[in-house]
């Protein structure tokens, strides 16, 4: 199953999308939050990120969103450092995009599936 991980400045922010998406979706995908700094104040960690890329990745793919600024950067970093195609960042909204993915994800899309999912939510916010 593909993995999602909510990258956020806000800690309560990105444990709060993860808990909806789990609420709203049939069969819960694997998500996690990676909310924060270091030190669990506002802002955005490469580490936390990192960590929460591997508590959710099951082989079939990560896909990230982020909410603004700083966590994109930090999302985009990541995406870049590991290489990897399988850990993407998705061009969509937060909420919105977390809830299609998780859906889509919990019903075994493969990652290309979920990934759209969660940019076609944009389209709703249009």
């Amino acid at each position: 199953m593909v993995g999602i991980v909510v990258v956020s400045h806000s800690p309560a922010l990105a444990r709060e999308v993860a808990a909806l998406t789990r609420v709203l979706a049939p069969v819960p995908a694997p998500i996690a939050p990676a909310g924060g700094a270091a030190d669990g104040s506002a802002g955005a960690d490469i580490d936390r990120v990192r960590d929460a890329v591997r508590s959710v990745d099951q082989g079939d793919g990560v896909v990230l969103l982020a909410d603004l600024g700083s966590s994109v950067l930090t999302a985009r970093l990541l995406v870049e450092e590991l290489g990897d195609p399988s850990v993407v960042l998705a061009d969509a909204p937060l909420v919105e995009g977390a809830v299609a993915a998780s859906v889509m994800a919990g019903a075994g899309a493969p990652l290309a599936e979920v990934l759209a999912a969660a940019e076609g939510a944009r389209a709703g916010k249009l």
